[in-house]
């Protein structure tokens, strides 16, 4: 069987990442990154010559990362390519001049001289490589789980925009309503207060007021659960409740208007229930702030 070293030499692993000889560590890196995610056997399950050519990559990139492989190596490739440039000089030669006994007995001597060279130094790059693998190749490691946990977060990203829109309805979009009085305060509720109150929930994309039906406001969010928990929790300000119904993107199975402080099927887990604990604290909260506010306003306009 060919050695490493031999099996090294077959290849130019310059040409392999498709770098330059003088190439930094940082640019080998990320040249390995590009090329072996392309071809990474979880990607490629069905194809031995991605599975051989993720691991030649992978061996390039253990030499070329380490200052006394690459050298080794380097030193063999230049001896390599100037044997070759020999050889074809020879061959030009050989066909103008009819060798004597005497240059082939040099040619000989040569080639044996060049070939105890070769072995010299693919013993010495075999040692370099057996180092790398006994003090385990660290940068191979560290650059496969980085794609690993690439190849994971892509999976995660389509799995989320499946659950967030299974049947492709696009963004959830909710229903506001509330009673108005005839003396234009809008019931107490303003874009800004109206923000106030759904933005802990979650993203809220828009928010339009309707300018025809006093009293009536369409609020759409970035993800399903937020508009579930608004639609589950919201109550609005105390003297003036908030009627919430789902208008687009209701997930099946999710009926009827919005009950608010009875939200118990949608607490799955102990980290739920603490953070829906803590939300209603804040709206408590946040609903005296605005009572507050709204007292201390309307004594403003008695004076």
């Amino acid at each position: 069987t060919m050695s490493v070293a031999k099996e090294l030499l077959q290849m130019d692993l310059y040409s392999l990442l498709g770098i330059e000889e003088k190439a930094a560590v940082k640019e080998v890196k990320k040249a390995y990154r590009q090329k072996a995610l392309s071809c990474h056997p979880d990607k490629n399950p069905d194809n031995p010559r991605a599975a051989e050519l993720f691991h030649q990559l992978s061996r390039a990139l253990e030499v070329l990362t380490d200052a006394a492989a690459r050298a080794e190596y380097d030193k063999m490739r230049k001896a390599k390519k100037q044997a070759a440039e020999r050889t074809q000089k020879l061959d030009e030669r050989r066909k103008k001049v009819k060798l004597d006994l005497e240059a082939q007995e040099r040619q000989a001597q040569a080639r044996a001289q060049e070939e105890e060279e070769e072995s010299r130094s693919t013993r010495t790059l075999e040692q370099e490589i057996e180092r790398l693998r006994e003090e385990g190749s660290r940068q191979l490691e560290k650059q496969q789980r980085l794609m690993q946990e690439q190849i994971r977060q892509e999976r995660e990203q389509r799995l989320r925009g499946k659950a967030e829109h299974p049947e492709g309805k696009g963004t959830p979009k909710l229903k506001l309503k509330w009673k108005c009085r005839e003396d234009g305060s809008k019931g107490g509720y303003s874009r800004d207060i109206l923000l106030q109150l759904l933005q802990k929930y979650g993203e809220v994309l828009n928010l339009v007021l309707s300018s025809k039906k006093a009293g009536t406001a369409v609020v759409e969010f970035a993800t399903i659960k937020a508009a579930e928990l608004a639609v589950q929790n919201e109550v609005g300000l105390v003297d003036n409740p908030l009627k919430i119904s789902w208008l687009e993107g209701r997930p099946q199975g999710k009926d009827g208007p919005s009950h608010p402080g009875r939200s118990q099927g949608l607490v799955v887990s102990e980290r739920d229930y603490e953070s829906l604990v803590m939300m209603r604290m804040r709206q408590a909260a946040k609903r005296q702030q605005l009572i507050a506010q709204m007292q201390q306003e309307d004594k403003v306009g008695q004076l």
